[in-house]
């Protein structure tokens, strides 16, 4: 799927050479498709490495992508340039009359907090409303799971003894759901956070479906409307993200474990190996084909969505 980002992002330069298929916007404009338009809500705090992690996963499938950044306007980011959210990103209040085929909701390294104690509960409660009646499929990653849960379902996260942190085995619970074709009955995952969720609330609850669990707890969890998935882990991870992390970690004297089954015989100094590249493809191209694509009107959205200015066009 040909993904359709501005020129001078500088995400694109790391995906061309990946060899990721990525539009220039004058070529968008003359094929004779409706685009998909998909909204990603950046809530991480290193954001232009995070732009280039769903970026590559969404560009995997045959059909052609308009993607549209978005970050909170209640919050100042510390790790990214004023002039990369001016150039690249938008707020709600300019996008809040548009209409999106889909939705991803980042994590954010902000478990520590309660909900209602975050800076910008309001104006997420706000969006994660509006995306209700505004967008036909929402994921929701790690973090943005977790508030996805509480906001949606009233399922609180918890604290946990010590860091959920490494690569985790998980199995599914009905292969026939189309979130998870494809799949190997035991996959594996990368975990980065400090609190879970309630595995008896979610299977209790009447109108959710956990999907897939492991040594980490719950792991893919979806609404049975099919309108909202939750992603507790990071199938977007590069290689080396966990390694970053924990050093970074180290360096601020926290007392972290080890990611555990990822460094090769636990020795930080050998590379990780990534066991989880295929199926972040795979789970990306069913989302966007069966929970997006195959779900959205061609003709109703004509009317509302094809119009919609490119990412840096929005105003």
């Amino acid at each position: 799927m040909p993904i359709n980002i501005p020129k001078q992002m500088p995400a694109r330069e790391i995906l061309e050479k990946e060899k990721i298929f990525v539009m220039d916007e004058e070529r968008a404009t003359t094929q004779d498709i409706r685009p998909l338009n998909i909204l990603i809500l950046n809530l991480m705090p290193e954001k232009e490495k995070t732009e280039v992690q769903l970026l590559r996963l969404l560009g995997n499938s045959p059909l052609q992508v308009n993607v549209t950044f978005l970050h909170m306007a209640t919050h100042q980011s510390k790790n990214v340039s004023k002039s990369h959210l001016e150039q690249f990103y938008k707020t709600y209040d300019s996008v809040k009359k548009y209409y999106f085929d889909g939705m991803i909701i980042t994590g954010a390294p902000i478990e520590h907090l309660p909900f209602e104690k975050v800076n910008y509960w309001e104006e997420l409660k706000l969006i994660m409303d509006w995306s209700r009646d505004h967008v036909t499929s929402v994921m929701h990653i790690c973090w943005g799971a977790q508030a996805a849960l509480y906001y949606h379902y009233g399922i609180d996260k918890y604290e946990l003894p010590a860091k959920c942190s490494g690569i985790y085995r998980h199995t599914i619970s009905d292969q026939t759901v189309k979130l998870v074709r494809g799949f190997d009955e035991v996959y594996f995952a990368p975990h980065s956070r400090y609190t879970s969720v309630s595995r008896e609330e979610i299977i209790n609850h009447p109108d959710l479906n956990l999907l897939s669990e492991g040594e980490a707890g719950p792991f893919i969890i979806t609404s049975k409307d099919e309108k909202h998935i939750m992603i507790t882990g990071h199938l977007e991870y590069d290689t080396d993200t966990l390694a970053i992390e924990y050093q970074r970690d180290i360096k601020k004297g926290l007392d972290i474990q080890i990611p555990e089954n990822y460094f090769p015989d636990n020795d930080v100094n050998q590379a990780p190996v990534n066991t989880w590249r295929s199926h972040s493809h795979l789970l990306f191209s069913n989302w966007l084909n069966y929970y997006v694509y195959q779900e959205t009107p061609y003709e109703q959205d004509r009317k509302v969505k094809v119009d919609i200015p490119a990412a840096n066009d929005i105003s």
